[in-house]
């Protein structure tokens, strides 16, 4: 493929989603034309237009538009195949819908003492995480695990790190309502929505058909699931490459993608392009915290012993910027978290414990070269280019 070829699918890539609110390509850093509005008016607008990425269908909604659309499905594709097509993804989400999302999403009403908001604990400069070991609550503690990136959950059918919930709606009341989290209760927060100036507007816009005079708790899931999913991360150099673009990497990068591909390193059985992650859960025996016993993990939800120290296997997009790593944050850097998987099966594993670990954590003894390699192909599946704009204002503070 020509790199003029290459310019055609990356403007493309961006193209469906220029009119969004009338945003520039640069639309971490852009104003709307309605929140300008709000700002000499005091009053909030929701955009009227899709995100980047996703085109307004007639019916009002927003569809996700992608390359990987083209192509085929994972059967017969061969493990990692470059060119595989998406896993199922969740859409169909009104532009207002979505603009109310992002809203709530960096609202500190959300929580029971109005001082952090989800974008507390999933930053996006920070690849929707926080940057920490273990995520800090309204308490001022830290909880059990850390925040995991919330890029493409869209296309995510297991949620939480023990896996232990199967949508965006439910998964949310889990720290919206967990006393050591945003410590709120169903009752607090719809109050605190309800008696706010702007809300009960914006959720009339975004919910026109309700019958309903107040807000209600489904809406505000539907909201929030709604920003969400608008979270997509597919342009990385990786995928240019995976689109035809093989300037798109360098030789180091496409080595490392080769062992990150070969039977030896197994990587992507678990962790299979283009999603990268198999949305299964997975015993690796990785170490906890000095002190701390344990995790039993999935084990604890699914009430089966098989499954104790199982995890998510997380998507390995915009790695690169979620350090540190694993359920523990117990590596601090991509190298690190490479290594762990060539010291010896079961190393890490704590005495007495006795883990079945998945049939891929083996002893592939991998050299520092490949190791090496490894991390710099982890680097070229970064891709912001859809992040959104945090609000200039925010309804609790007008």
């Amino acid at each position: 493929m020509s790199k003029t070829f290459a310019g055609i699918i990356l403007i493309l890539a961006v193209i469906i989603g220029l009119s969004s609110c009338e945003q520039e390509v640069t639309y971490t850093h852009s104003i709307s034309k309605q929140e300008a509005v709000s700002q000499s008016t005091g009053n909030f607008e929701l955009c009227k237009t899709c995100p980047p990425g996703f085109e307004l269908t007639d019916e009002g909604i927003c569809k996700l538009r992608s390359l990987y659309q083209q192509y085929a499905s994972l059967k017969n594709q061969g493990v990692g195949g470059l060119k595989t097509a998406l896993p199922e993804f969740r859409d169909g989400f009104t532009p207002q819908q979505i603009d109310l999302g992002r809203y709530l999403f960096f609202d500190p009403i959300l929580s029971a003492d109005g001082t952090i908001s989800c974008a507390t604990c999933h930053q996006p400069e920070k690849g929707f995480s926080d940057g920490l070991d273990r995520s800090v609550g309204i308490l001022g503690e830290p909880i059990k695990r850390g925040a995991p990136s919330l890029w493409n959950v869209g296309f995510l059918k297991l949620f939480f790190w023990d896996g232990r919930d199967s949508t965006l709606e439910s998964q949310m009341q889990g720290p919206l309502f967990s006393e050591d989290e945003m410590g709120n209760t169903p009752e607090k927060l719809l109050e605190s929505l309800n008696s706010n100036s702007a809300y009960p507007a914006l959720f009339e816009e975004a919910f026109p058909d309700r019958n309903n005079a107040e807000i209600k708790l489904p809406e505000i899931y539907t909201a929030i699931a709604a920003f969400e999913t608008s979270l997509i991360s597919l342009n990385s150099r990786y995928d240019q490459y995976a689109h035809g673009f093989h300037g798109a990497l360098s030789k180091d990068e496409i080595e490392g993608m080769n062992v990150f591909r070969s039977f030896v390193a197994r990587c992507a059985e678990c962790h299979t392009p283009p999603l990268f992650t198999n949305q299964q859960l997975a015993v690796l025996g990785t170490p906890e915290p000095d002190g701390k016993p344990l995790d039993p993990g999935a084990e604890i939800p699914y009430k089966d012993g098989s499954l104790r120290g199982a995890f998510k296997v997380p998507s390995l997009r915009n790695v690169a910027q979620t350090a540190p790593y694993m359920h523990s944050g117990w590596f601090k850097t991509l190298r690190e978290t490479v290594e762990f998987y060539t010291k010896g099966r079961g190393h890490a594993v704590p005495e007495g414990e006795n883990l079945y670990l998945h049939w891929h954590i083996w002893e592939p003894d991998l050299s520092n070269k490949e190791l090496d390699r490894l991390v710099d192909f982890l680097q070229t599946l970064t891709d912001e280019s859809f992040m959104p704009k945090r609000p200039d204002r925010l309804p609790s503070k007008s």
